[in-house]
């Protein structure tokens, strides 16, 4: 599958139309277009999926390093990959965009905001593609997209200005429709407030597909062997986990539902629909907005029976959102207090602005049902909540690097419960040992 990285001079600049934009002009071309985003991001790729028709790859090479990039790339299904970068292309410490094109050796392609420039347009261009001599990063930058650029003159200075190594791949026009709206935690979902069709045919007609599959190509290949992923397959009994999956609970990454296939049956619940817990062996409550849906969390069944089946030993996980549902209460940002399962000693509360963003990493200070004592797990964290434990809480992990839940400790954790506010990938082992725990083998 050959392959292209959307890269950006900055969060911001408009990645998300820009590469909605080459999708659609790649399926109207005829292809099969597989996306995919660099980073850890779950809501940039809810509007891949809106448009390709598929799920989107989630590429991060601190949760996953460069081999595990590089399988998750290649379980995606089509004949062509759109990776959409994070952040500005050398931003991010541990996982940037250029680390993650560098790992997949794929083209980059520049989207630079040319709404009140021409040659500047290159001249920004010719910067990001030097840089990555400065870095000693193998990137190779092939082309621009230009973002908010109007037609003839201007898309011609734009052109012209360009060296003949660096490709004028098309642009996107100032329209409106382009915009997503966005709120806490970044953009709205996909299926919540989707770019306009018509707009987004219109920025499709500009861009230069001919062009982009001259330069695409494929990916660098994994290892023959996938060290660290396992399957239960031949195991005497298979478990079953109950995911959370709803308005609620949307922050599941694709990897990590295909890795828990492989290694239980996986059975899915909607607590602000109503659903009840249903029969299972271990519960993974993930993230996602329950500050929006607290009223109906408060009353839903489901919590009152998770908090019933923890006190009675069940392994659960919960992140971030799944820590907020697990935990006594929640307060919103205008002061409502809403009953939560009270599985976990803590009060949680709403903020106006957020109070951790960054990849993470955690270790196990005693054995758990997701992991084992010393044990360490890759993640992320980004949340507007901040939660309070009561004196006597127990955590199962320390920090390594991030903010956790306080004084350098996350995974707050009662009986086989542990609610964490980083985001594990299913690379992590952390499901791994949930299932495990499950099945009765930790």
């Amino acid at each position: 599958m050959r392959g292209l990285v959307v890269a950006g001079t900055s969060s911001g600049v408009g990645k998300t139309v820009a590469t909605l934009a080459t999708i659609r002009a790649l399926q109207r071309a005829g292809h099969d277009v597989q996306p995919a985003k660099a980073g850890a991001d779950f809501i940039d790729p809810s509007h891949h999926a809106q448009v390709a028709g598929k799920p989107s790859r989630t590429l991060d090479t601190w949760l996953e390093g460069q081999d595990g990039c590089r399988r998750n790339y290649y379980r995606g299904e089509g004949d062509i990959c759109v990776v959409e970068g994070v952040m500005g292309m050398y931003d991010g410490d541990v996982s940037s965009t250029a680390a993650v094109a560098a790992a997949l050796d794929l083209p980059v392609v520049l989207v630079v905001d040319a709404s009140a420039g021409m040659e500047s347009v290159a001249a920004t261009a010719l910067g990001f593609r030097t840089y990555a001599d400065e870095l000693s990063i193998d990137v190779d930058v092939v082309g621009v997209l230009a973002q908010r650029a109007h037609g003839g003159r201007h898309e011609r200075g734009i052109r012209d200005a360009l060296p003949d190594d660096l490709t004028y791949l098309g642009r996107v026009p100032p329209r409106e429709g382009l915009e997503i709206p966005d709120r806490h935690l970044g953009l709205h979902m996909g299926d919540e407030a989707p770019v306009d069709d018509d707009a987004l045919d219109e920025a499709a007609d500009h861009v230069r597909t001919d062009r982009l599959l001259d330069l695409a190509r494929d990916a660098r290949r994994p290892a023959a062997t996938a060290d660290g992923e396992q399957s239960r397959a031949g195991s005497d009994r298979r478990p079953t986990v109950a995911i959370a999956r709803d308005a609620a609970f949307r922050f599941v990454y694709p990897a990590t539902m295909e890795h828990l296939r492989t290694l239980a049956d996986v059975t899915t619940f909607a607590p602000v629909a109503g659903d009840d817990l249903p029969d299972c062996d271990a519960v993974y409550l993930p993230g996602g907005y329950p500050e929006r849906h607290a009223a109906a969390l408060s009353d839903a069944p489901a919590l009152g029976t998770l908090a019933e089946r923890a006190a009675d030993g069940i392994p659960v996980l919960g992140e971030c959102g799944g820590l907020m549902a697990l935990a006594r209460s929640l307060t919103t940002v205008d002061g409502d207090r809403y009953r939560m399962a009270d599985v976990l000693p803590a009060a949680v509360r709403l903020h106006e602005r957020y109070q951790a963003l960054d990849h993470v990493e955690l270790r196990a200070t005693t054995d758990g049902p997701t992991a084992a004592a010393n044990a360490r797990l890759r993640g992320h964290e980004f949340h507007y909540s901040s939660a309070t434990p009561d004196s006597d809480a127990r955590f199962a992990f320390e920090l390594v690097r991030g903010e956790g839940i306080t004084d350098g400790k996350d995974g707050l954790t009662e009986y086989r419960t542990v609610g964490t506010y980083c985001h594990c990938h299913g690379a992590s082992g952390a499901f791994d040992r949930l299932v495990e725990a499950a099945a009765g083998d930790r």
